[in-house]
């Protein structure tokens, strides 16, 4: 193959995806931070999980959820299609593998925004495509305060939710990267900075090795 055709857009663009798990305790800030991560980049998805509830008002079937029978899903995860799933307050959530690997061939970068345990099934299913990113509180105090003034929950909720919050924290150093999210649009730059640092990464641009090979017979 001439190296012209080497350096052209369809042999050089061929960069694989990559999956970006973001974890923190609940009012962290992760779920702002991923939304505005995707707004940036056209080629960044949030994943879509599947599940055996049924939809609620408003909901959209492969927009918000994946919605499924238990049947189906059961049949699913014996047929190995889930990099993750788990039964939660009577039903069944899981993150199917093939629309994933489908952006990820696609050369677009998929966001996880789950728990520690969501985190560490995914590296452990796909160890070369994920990259964790844990999102810190700057104090629980301060994580205690978003929560209250939330107003949506009473203090025994929250008392809960600070419990499972330090809980999520003690994972921290299961993470390729922690950020300190003390002042967001600093958190979102370091989250973008990792972003495109990760996208370089040799091991996803497939095209580099036929474009090696090429190069070496020059001369």
């Amino acid at each position: 193959m001439p190296m012209s055709h080497l350096s052209g857009p369809v042999f050089r663009g061929r960069r694989r995806g990559l999956m970006l798990v973001l974890s923190s305790p609940s009012g962290a800030g992760k779920t702002t931070l991923s939304r505005r991560l995707i707004s940036m980049n056209p080629d960044v998805v949030l994943s879509i999980s599947a599940t055996t509830r049924p939809p609620r008002p408003g909901e959209v079937d492969g927009q918000d959820y994946y919605f499924m029978s238990e049947a189906d899903f059961l049949a699913k995860a014996e047929n190995d299609e889930f990099y993750e799933y788990a039964r939660v307050f009577g039903h069944y959530y899981g993150t199917p593998k093939g629309p994933v690997e489908e952006a990820l061939e696609d050369g677009r970068d998929v966001v996880f925004d789950v728990d520690w345990q969501g985190g560490r099934a995914l590296a452990a299913g796909a160890e070369k495509d994920t990259v964790k990113v844990f999102i810190l509180p700057p104090s629980l105090t301060l994580l205690r305060d978003r929560l209250t003034k939330r107003a949506q929950d009473s203090e025994d909720v929250i008392d809960g939710r600070m419990a499972r919050a330090k809980n999520e924290i003690e994972h921290w150093n299961e993470y390729d990267y922690v950020i300190l999210n003390d002042d967001f649009s600093e958190a979102l730059e370091r989250l973008s900075l990792i972003l495109h640092a990760e996208r370089l990464r040799r091991v996803r641009h497939p095209w580099l090795e036929g474009f090696v090979e090429e190069l070496m017979k020059e001369g």
